[in-house]
């Protein structure tokens, strides 16, 4: 529960810069959002203006999500800033007619040159979290980029995956049960995805050890002819285990890698195969037993 944490970081993005989101945060909650407005600040200057000042502190990689489809992302190469402001209170527009009572942020961002035909990639994200150094404020960055992670989990959980959005359940408690059914089943699916190319984690990560004895007697018929259709992962690794669920969901070892659709139906399809090998290992078992 989130009420016997030490701490806890709110992450948000545009739609999140509200000032009473500041002013009002609970003891022990820090938030670090993506600044939408060019707010004033209490010394007359405006928030987008003071930090284009800040000198750099460090160029940083940043991965930079697809923005359409066909789009693989990029890693943009970034100057990182960092500094505090004094904002003015609840208004989102530069205002100099009156004094302000707004709260200590340290604000910034990265900025990075794009290739051609991009558009450069620009945060300015506020915190409520102390900023002293390079490293704070990469952190700062790495707990902002972590937001793309609830919008993968968002995906597995509705288009991409469970379709949770079209349950006909309205029984709060059922539906909260079921979200928390499907959350697990999101975190699965995002697991596989992420290492589909290769990891050291184990299998075990996500499936029970009792599982393995299937995905290796499932493994072998999907494999192929050629090199590029063989599991080249190692035994038992998470990597392993994602190269067979994607097979199961018709992934053909070509072409783009598979995503959380596929992952999602090569689940099922796995979970299937495994009530069938639990009953004829049971049946089989029962087949030798001597009866005195």
């Amino acid at each position: 529960m989130l009420t016997d944490a030490a701490s806890v970081v709110v992450v948000g993005d545009r739609e999140s810069d509200i000032y009473s989101g500041f002013a009002r945060r609970p003891a022990g909650v820090d938030l670090v959002v993506r600044a939408a407005q060019d707010r004033a600040l209490v010394d007359d200057a405006s928030l987008f203006a003071s930090a284009a000042a800040w000198p750099e502190l460090r160029q940083m990689p940043v991965k930079v999500a697809p923005r359409r489809v066909g789009d693989r992302g990029r890693i943009a190469t970034v100057a990182l800033r960092a500094g505090p402001v004094h904002r003015q209170a609840a208004t989102p527009r530069v205002r100099q007619d009156r004094p302000g009572d707004g709260v200590d942020d340290a604000g910034g961002g990265p900025r990075g040159h794009p290739p051609a035909n991009e558009e450069p990639l620009l945060w300015r994200l506020l915190t409520s979290i102390e900023v002293g150094d390079a490293d704070a404020a990469c952190e700062i960055v790495r707990l902002y980029r972590l937001r793309w992670r609830i919008e993968e989990m968002f995906r597995a959980l509705k288009s991409d995956g469970m379709g949770l959005e079209e349950t006909q359940v309205h029984e709060a408690e059922r539906l909260f049960k079921l979200a928390v059914v499907g959350l697990a089943a999101a975190c699965r699916t995002i697991q596989l995805v992420d290492a589909r190319d290769g990891s050291p984690r184990p299998a075990t990560d996500v499936i029970d050890p009792a599982l393995l004895p299937v995905a290796e007697a499932i493994g072998p018929t999907l494999e192929g002819k050629t090199e590029r259709q063989k599991n080249r992962h190692p035994p038992h690794s998470l990597a392993w285990l994602a190269w067979i669920v994607a097979r199961l969901g018709g992934w053909n070892c070509y072409y783009k890698p598979p995503g959380p659709k596929t992952m999602r139906a090569g689940w099922a399809q796995f979970e299937t195969m495994a009530a069938g090998f639990a009953v004829a290992t049971t049946l089989h078992a029962k087949s030798n037993v001597r009866i005195p």
